[in-house]
């Protein structure tokens, strides 16, 4: 071997990276010990990026194309390796290949349960997972926060890297936008979305990375408040109470009507209806006359008839099959006509007459 071939042999002349492994997010190209040609030939691959660093500083930063490394392309390295009137020699320096393509459908989710303040239910712990993708976008941070110096970073290692940031950064995210749980649970792909430009903002400057998609694919929250849930969505169906009383009814009647919530209802009603006729008609109750002395079917049913003039929410609410609070609602919306003695309610049998004939 000549001395030519032996210097030849000593130095490197074309870098190049082929990465076949879709795993790979950085790699540091072995040089075995050599040198790089003052006019070496770099490669760089679309969907790659190349990154230089000389004794432990960053340089200069290469775009895909062919890159020829003479001191016009290569000004940060001249400047920090005191260049001043351009290099003949071969040099040393690190080249990292970074792979800059969407990685897709990584998991995340939370090990353990996270806070939340929520107007409708106080503090709340919620549980949650999904996907999201990624891609670098600032090899230097990247580089130096997320990969170090390790000599071939791969997925596996990042996601170890990066489950508990992520969780973090969901848990700053999902209070700073103050969504409501019932929303958090309910609404998965416009949580992600409202939740995708705060997660960007703070891990492009942070970590280098940003988030193409921030995917959440189930939340759990404690059993209680699945209950509270459940209970508004039965109410958001339920809408009009009016109304909901009558499909009772109805639906009790064509059950027989005889036990059960709608029967209640529907007797009710034909009770009070009932009563309304009798008391009402000419020659009726109302206007039956007892002898002088005698005590006449209208004086015998006074004391019942008074009895049951008035009725509070609950009473009304047992025979509705309702809650009292709903009939409360019904009361301040004027649904149902009222009366209100200092603090507690009071509904006449005519009021409640009117309401179920509406």
């Amino acid at each position: 071997m000549g001395l030519m071939d032996f210097i030849k042999g000593q130095v490197l002349e074309i870098i190049e990276w082929t990465d076949d492994s879709r795993d790979t997010l950085s790699y540091r190209w072995p040089d075995d010990d050599k040198e790089i040609k003052n006019g070496a030939q770099l490669i760089v691959r679309e969907s790659q990026t190349v990154q230089f660093m000389y004794l432990g500083q960053f340089a200069d930063t290469f775009a895909p194309g062919k890159h020829s490394l003479k001191t016009d392309n290569i000004p940060v390295l001249s400047r920090i390796a005191g260049w001043k009137y351009g290099f003949s020699s071969p040099f040393k320096a690190d080249v990292y290949y970074l792979n800059t393509r969407l990685f897709t459908g990584n998991k995340w989710g939370t090990s353990n349960p996270i806070m939340m303040r929520d107007n409708d239910f106080g503090i709340v712990r919620i549980r949650a997972f999904g996907t999201f993708d990624f891609r670098i976008v600032n090899p230097k941070v990247f580089l130096k926060e997320v990969a170090g110096s390790d000599h071939h970073f791969r997925l596996d290692e990042f996601s170890d890297t990066m489950r508990s940031r992520i969780v973090s950064l969901f848990s700053e995210a999902i209070a700073k936008a103050k969504i409501p749980v019932l929303d958090v649970a309910a609404r998965y792909s416009e949580v992600g979305d409202a939740i995708l430009p705060m997660l960007n903002a703070a891990t492009i400057p942070k970590y280098g990375i940003e988030f193409a998609s921030f995917i959440l694919e189930n939340v759990s929250v404690p059993p209680e408040v699945e209950a509270a849930i459940d209970k508004r969505s039965s109410m958001a169906a339920v809408g009009n109470l009016n109304d909901y009383v009558k499909f009772q009814m109805a639906e009790g009647m064509g059950k027989g009507g005889g036990s059960g919530t709608g029967g209640a209802a529907a007797e009710m009603a034909m009770g009070f209806a009932m009563a309304n006729q009798m008391m009402n008609q000419p020659g009726g109750i109302a206007g039956s006359q007892g002898t002088p002395g005698v005590a006449g079917p209208a004086q015998a049913a006074a004391p019942a008839a008074a009895a049951i003039e008035l009725f509070t929410p609950a009473q009304v609410a047992q025979q509705l099959g309702v809650t009292e609070a709903d009939v409360t609602a019904s009361l301040e919306s004027g649904d149902i006509k009222g009366k209100k003695i200092g603090t507690a309610w009071r509904i006449t049998k005519t009021a409640l007459n009117d309401f179920l004939a509406k």
